[in-house]
């Protein structure tokens, strides 16, 4: 009979070490999020310990077992068993006995069951490391992070399902008395508190890895898919636009954003584990190259990539989204048309949203580190409209009050 590799949970409470102190942030993302496996994996190969966790669903989930001390060996070894049957069961007797006003449609004691065998007994203030887990209090339909100052002493196992319980999916669970959710509902990557944490020394730098909505792919089938899959496609859209509002408007300590290229699966498709540990691992190893010089910088988001902005002029409306929703890049010349206000831009994995937000796919962007590009002509850094000609200051409609996701 198979064992896991040896379980070092219960290991003693870590004491400060020298070198910089970084914060780990796993977001939710169902099971795409078994790519923290491969992250922790590379993270322990560099010898990268963080001095705190955070994270939220699925992200909550693996970072209190990782601050517990158990390796990405016996995740990897445990993820890799998991079926079905381990996690979803349908809620039949709920169901039979509330019909319509059941709570969930699956029951709460696989989930419970699941988490009881990787998150250690006790309360935050029990485990080695601070583990910060967000979820939403559904009473007064706020934010709550366990393990902040005055939010420890409650049970890591209660906090971490009710981080995992995504509305109608899990039944609620309850943390302290408090009836609460999937902190993925507001914050599915809670990066803002990891970099100042409420009684815990501030951080140095920020990895952040998002597995649940770095890139939306088209889907032409949704609309003939399952209950499931419509859900998650728009929960998907609504966490995605949550998430980039602190992204973009970013002031913390340096970030090393990380978001692996799993969207092409699904949030509870089984079978993949292997292929999304070994993406959550390649993708920190790419992204890791650039550790050294985030260390150095101020803040900002990182890795960072020079990249041009392109507007097919006959394919562009003029509606103006582009400008609303990032005014400092976008701008409309005097024809009504979009541009970019700069020949040239340095990106992080955090901008360019509004690219896709465009109705008729007219903005395109190259990356200027793989590709070869013709010169242009004028080398002017103003502000320049496809035509060369400097629009005049009115010309530059850029207000879109109506849009507050702004760049």
């Amino acid at each position: 009979m198979s064992i896991p590799p040896t379980d070092t949970r219960f290991a003693p409470r870590i004491v400060a070490r020298p070198g910089p102190r970084i914060a780990l942030v796993l977001g939710g993302g169902g099971l795409k999020g078994f790519a923290h496996i491969g992250v922790l994996r590379a993270l322990r190969e560099r010898g990268i310990r963080p001095v705190v966790y955070a994270g939220a669903s699925i992200g909550a989930l693996l970072a209190a077992a990782a601050a517990g001390g158990m390796s990405p060996a016996e995740m990897a070894w445990r993820a890799e068993r998991l079926e079905r049957r381990d996690l979803f069961r349908l809620n039949h007797y709920q169901m039979l006995l509330d019909r319509i006003r059941v709570s969930s449609l699956y029951a709460a004691e696989p989930l419970r069951a699941l988490i009881d065998e990787v998150v250690p007994l006790g309360t935050f203030d029990d485990l080695p490391l601070p583990v910060l887990v967000n979820t939403v209090d559904l009473v007064r339909c706020s934010q709550v992070v366990w393990g902040l100052r005055g939010l420890s002493d409650v049970s890591v196992r209660d906090a971490v399902y009710a981080s995992c319980a995504l509305p109608g999916f899990f039944p609620p669970g309850a943390v302290n008395g408090r009836v609460c959710v999937d902190g993925g509902t507001t914050d599915n990557m809670p990066v803002s508190i990891a970099a100042r944490p409420g009684g815990i020394p501030p951080v140095d730098a920020v990895i952040a890895i998002d597995v649940g909505n770095a890139d939306l792919l088209h889907d032409e089938s949704i609309g003939g898919q399952g209950f499931a899959q419509i859900f998650m496609r728009a929960a998907s859209a609504m966490m995605h636009a949550l998430q980039e509002a602190p992204l973009q408007h970013w002031n913390g300590p340096p970030m090393l954003l990380v978001r692996p290229k799993v969207s092409h699966f699904g949030w509870f498709a089984f079978g993949h584990t292997p292929e999304l540990i070994e993406e959550g691992y390649r993708s920190t190893v790419e992204a890791l190259r650039n550790l050294d010089e985030l260390l150095t910088a101020e803040g900002g988001i990182w890795p960072r990539r020079p990249v041009r902005v392109r507007v097919d002029r006959e394919r562009c409306t003029g509606c103006g989204l582009c400008a609303a929703m990032a005014p400092r890049t976008m701008g409309l010349d005097g024809t009504g048309k979009a541009f970019a206000l700069s020949r040239e831009l340095s990106w992080s994995p955090a901008d360019g949203d509004f690219v896709r937000h465009c109705p008729t796919a007219a903005i395109e962007v190259d990356d200027l580190a793989s590709r070869v590009l013709p010169i242009l002509d004028d080398d002017s850094d103003e502000p320049v409209a496809p035509d060369g000609v400097v629009p005049p200051p009115d010309a530059l409609r850029t207000d879109g009050a109506a849009l507050v996701r702004r760049r």
